[in-house]
């Protein structure tokens, strides 16, 4: 027989991992929903391309400009940057930890692996994640902190900037090969998201969530993917 006197500590304990685990899956959805209202918006900005180099690098300069005088030159950037880093910290540091928590409660991995069913995206969740990570770091160095030019043309022309780099074979390459990580992240961590938060409940809003999951995966990966594949096919020059 249990000793009362052990067990309800460790039921205590128990219940305070729990609830500590609940709070880092909402953290790392709330995290991961700021991060595609971002990446909604840029993939917006980017399709601005398609409009001509005026109309691209229009925007790109009023980016700069917003809410002055109140803000610097810039100074919406920033606060944007800093806020994504913030939340990627978080998402990071929420993942790690429910990965060791995960490890920690299954100490021995089983001998038969079992398919459990979840969506298949989710085998990429962490692998993809680092490749994600690795390719926003070189993006940054191409288009914003660095501003590379990898055929050695201007670059503080952000429309004549993004047709060099997409004019080069294995930029593109890299580029698309990232947005399909890209969409296969999305289309786990946003039904990861609507479970985290509750909206997986019944079957009909289970096979609503993956619809929605499924939808703002391919939008955003394959929104992404235009720009890239117009230049190289002479669409956008």
């Amino acid at each position: 027989m249990a000793n009362p006197v052990t067990t309800r500590p460790r039921l205590v304990e128990g219940a305070r991992a729990s609830r500590t685990s609940i709070a880092l899956k909402l953290l790392m959805a709330i995290s991961g929903l700021i991060f595609v209202g971002f990446v909604l918006g840029h993939m917006y900005g980017n399709l601005k391309a398609f409009s001509g180099h005026d109309a691209f690098n229009e925007y790109a300069h009023h980016l700069r400009e917003l809410g002055e005088p109140m803000l610097p030159h810039e100074g919406f950037l920033w606060i944007m940057r800093a806020g994504l880093v913030i939340a990627l910290v978080v998402h990071v540091a929420c993942a790690i930890e429910l990965a060791r928590r995960a490890r920690k409660a299954r100490p021995v991995k089983y001998v038969v692996k079992k398919h459990t069913g979840a969506i298949p995206a989710s085998r990429l969740m962490r692998w993809g994640g680092l490749a994600i990570f690795l390719f926003i770091v070189w993006h940054l160095i191409n288009f914003t902190i660095g501003k590379v030019n990898p055929q050695g043309g201007p670059t503080d022309d952000p429309y004549n900037l993004l047709v060099d780099s997409f004019d080069v074979w294995w930029i593109t390459l890299i580029y698309l090969a990232a947005m399909a990580m890209l969409g296969a992240h999305l289309h786990h961590g946003v039904w990861s998201a609507l479970q985290t938060l509750g909206y997986t409940g019944t079957a009909t809003s289970r096979a609503r969530a993956k619809t929605i999951a499924f939808a703002i995966a391919i939008l955003i990966a394959g929104g992404f993917s235009l720009v890239p594949i117009a230049v190289m096919t002479g669409i956008i020059d």
